[in-house]
């Protein structure tokens, strides 16, 4: 073994083990939740941020989602969160007659396309981020929905057919 007589590299002690950092990670007052809806039609999606996720919020959210769809019945395939189930979103949404609730069973999400849409908005806005504030996670969501929304397309549940293989040559042997 031969000895260094130069110091190590930063992020390596002495002995040549890795230093492991301490995460700087707190969940203090500022927490910043997004909501987020799929049309599935034609791909658009229509984004909000709160600094909370109870009912009041949610109720604003579905209130987004009914402008952004100015005609017909808006059928919201969701998760059993209390704040979708609550009273309060309930009697709200007597009133709006257009929005229709559908739940989805515990523990099976693959039904909901909109989980789809959550990866690949996570891989656009939130991926490798640092955020010093609420705002900057709003300016982010306002700026990735825009961008998705500009290149949407409609949503297929499933995959598609594989193309069918065209045999450039053909041989045929006589014997």
């Amino acid at each position: 073994m031969i000895l260094r007589a130069f110091p190590p590299a930063p992020g390596w002690s002495p002995d040549g083990r890795r230093i492991k950092a301490e995460l700087d990670y707190g969940r203090g007052p500022e927490k910043t939740w997004v909501y987020g809806g799929l049309r599935v039609r034609d791909g658009q999606q229509v984004t909000m941020t709160a600094p909370s996720h109870n009912s009041a919020f949610y109720q604003r959210f579905s209130q987004q989602l009914e402008e952004a769809k100015p005609a017909g019945d808006i059928y919201v395939i969701t998760d059993n969160l209390s704040s979708h189930n609550s009273i309060s979103t309930r009697t709200w949404l007597e009133d709006h007659p257009r929005i229709k609730h559908v739940f989805i069973p515990v523990g099976a999400c693959w039904p909901n396309l909109q989980e789809a849409w959550w990866r690949i908005f996570r891989k656009a806005v939130l991926a490798g981020q640092t955020f010093t504030g609420p705002e900057e996670i709003t300016q982010a969501t306002v700026l990735a929905t825009a961008q998705l929304n500009s290149r949407a397309r409609p949503w297929i549940w499933g995959r598609p057919a594989p193309p069918t293989r065209h045999l450039r040559r053909r041989y045929i042997y006589c014997l």
